[in-house]
Formats: C-alpha cells, structure tokens, sequence
C-alpha cells in the first residue's frame, strides 16, 4: 500500500488533469508575467497574518468525463496553477482550501470509487505542487455511507487531505439521516473538517419553477435555503448530540439559519409537540459549536453573524472563482466592533487550526 508520503513525493509537481474553475484572467501568460503584482501581504496593528480561504472550487476533467459531464464553460477552465496563486496574491490570500461541489450522489458504488479516487489523487497533487498555498478537502460518495467513511481516511491518510467536501443533501435525502452515521462517526474520530455546500439539485430544484424568472433565484435564495434545511436537521434530529465532537462548517455565512436562529429556539416552546427529538440543548446554542465563512455581504451581516455564532466560529470563504467579492480580507478588516484578535482569528487563524496548516 502505498504511503502518504510515498505518494506525495510521487506526485510533487504533477497537476495534470486538475482544472480551475475559474473567472478567468485577462491577456496572455506572458504579458501577465511581465505584470505580475507584489504579493499581498496582511498586516493586523503590525503582526504579519497568515490567510486562510476555506472556500475555493476547482474540477478534476478526468473525473467528470466518467460521468459524460464537462467542465463549462470551457473558458473558465485553468491549467495552471500560477495563475490562481497570482490571483490570490492580489487578494491577500496566502492558503487556499480547495473542494469540488458533489455531482456524483446519483452514481453506482463502482463508478462512484473510481471518480472519488481520481478526485483525491489529484487535489493532492495540486497541494503537493504547492504545499504552502494549497490544502484540499476530500470528496466522498456519501450515497454509499460506508464507502464515504473509506473515502475520507484514505484522503485524510494516505493523501493528506484536510477534511471533506459534501453537498447540503444527498439525492433528496437529508445529511442527518441515520443511514449516514457511519461517515459522521469516521469524521468525528479523524477530527477533521467537514465542509458543506450547497448544490444545484438540492433546494434550488426541488423548490423548482418558484425560482424561475429574474433575479437568479435558484442562486441568490436557493443556495443559502439548501444549507438552511441541512443544518437545521442536523441540529434537530440530535445528530449534532450524537457526534458532539464534529467539526462543520457551512458555507455562505450558514445561509439563513444564523440571521432568524431564534426562531429555532422559539418553536420548542410555542409548539413543543413539534419538536420530536429530545435535544441537549437550546437550538441556537448548537451555533457555537458550528464554523461559518464569512462569506456576506456588508459588515453589518458579518458583525450580525459574529454576535449570533461568536467571532472564533468564522473562517474567511471567498466562493473563488465565483465572483462574489475580491475584497473578504479587507470584509474582515473592515468590519466595525472586531478586536484585533478576532481579526487575525477570522482571516485564517481558525481555520489553520482546523485544517492543520502551519502559523
């Protein structure tokens, strides 16, 4: 069996078949090389801090043409990695967590190995070409739980991946069904990171033609709905209680569920025939033991967010390449009410801590 370190030394340098979704760069590589920008370099009241972007898409080619998909449009396909490392020097971003959004839970157990394996092997080769910029989070076949739960030590062990990306449901099916308890036990007893996202067939498509028209609604409302409901469940069906020791966290600022949380707590008590579960404790409390990105989009919606999860639950997400904000070091920075600490903390100091990269 090949080791992980065997295997990164395999791989160190090789990035072939990895792609970069990407908003692309303008001009040629040359002409871009000749203007490459300084590096950012992020400075709290003095002190040099690490970045850390926990929320950054790629795509492996290979792996989707198993499932006859492209990556599209063709455009937005980077091969090289230096040209995301120069976008993330313009930004200020020093470490990037990649993941890949599930398209593979409709996928038989046979097809769903082969396109994990190929996955994983080559979001470590990207960070084994650039371990001081790049770290990854697993994929795993959460169709097929206890395949998952192989998946994910594996990546953790043999490829030296962070933690693992899933999507906010599973074919239909909540990421709180008990027939998902034995990936849920695997990640709890690796204590790595599990990184939730929404995807296109969740909430978006089951809500269906009432996100049809203008506005890009299956977007701007669907997404931030489909992490809503898995959390919520998550919380509610006591899987929280039954692993207490998972690490989550929720991209797009945990959609809604951290700007209304107390409703949560509030329809115990107004209908607590509801509330079928027994439950440890308040349902807003279970934030604080949750992560959120930082991804919203004023500084009152992140003190917001701060005030209702506590500062040390934030990690900085950026949606890269996904132009949402070019600005989330200077989001945090900006942000009235922060001590520096909380700073330092948000723009990666969390986040190292959880994906093990060195300070």
């Amino acid at each position: 069996m090949t080791t992980r370190r065997e295997f990164m030394e395999e791989s160190a340098g090789a990035v072939a078949g990895l792609a970069f979704v990407t908003c692309g760069l303008p001009g040629p590589a040359s002409a871009q090389a000749q203007t490459q920008p300084r590096r950012r370099e992020v400075v709290v009241n003095g002190r040099r801090v690490k970045t850390v972007d926990v929320h950054a898409h790629c795509a492996v080619p290979e792996a989707m043409a198993l499932m006859n998909r492209k990556v599209s449009p063709e455009t937005l396909l980077m091969s090289k990695a230096s040209d995301r490392i120069r976008a993330m020097d313009e930004q200020g971003i020093d470490v990037e967590a990649l993941s890949i959004n599930p398209y593979w839970y409709k996928t038989d157990r046979d097809v769903a190995r082969q396109l994990i394996q190929i996955q994983n092997e080559k979001l470590a080769e990207a960070c084994a070409a650039n371990p001081d910029r790049f770290v990854a989070f697993a994929s795993v076949a959460l169709q097929h739980p206890d395949l998952a739960a192989e998946q994910l030590e594996e990546g953790v062990k043999k490829y030296g991946l962070r933690g693992a990306g899933l999507g906010g449901s599973v074919d239909g099916e909540e990421l709180s069904n008990p027939r998902f308890h034995p990936f849920w036990a695997k990640a709890e007893q690796l204590g790595v990171l599990v990184f939730i996202h929404p995807q296109a067939d969740g909430s978006p498509a089951t809500l269906g033609s009432r996100l049809k028209g203008s506005g890009g609604l299956e977007n701007a409302i669907g997404n931030p709905l489909e992490t809503t409901i898995a959390l919520s469940h998550l919380i509610f069906e006591g899987t929280l209680d039954q692993f207490p020791g998972l690490k989550i966290c929720a991209a797009h600022g945990g959609g809604y569920l951290p700007s209304y949380a107390a409703r949560s707590d509030a329809i115990c008590v107004t209908f607590p025939d509801r509330c079928t579960k027994p439950l440890k404790k308040k349902p807003t409390e279970y934030l604080r033991q949750l992560y959120f990105d930082s991804l919203v989009f004023t500084p009152e919606a992140l003190r917001h967010l701060v005030a209702e999860t506590g500062s040390g639950q934030i990690v900085m997400g950026t949606d890269y390449p996904f132009p949402w904000t070019r600005t989330s070091v200077d989001h945090i920075l900006g942000t009235p009410g922060l001590s520096d600490d909380e700073r330092i903390a948000m723009l990666g100091g969390t986040a190292a801590r959880l994906l093990g990269i060195k300070s």
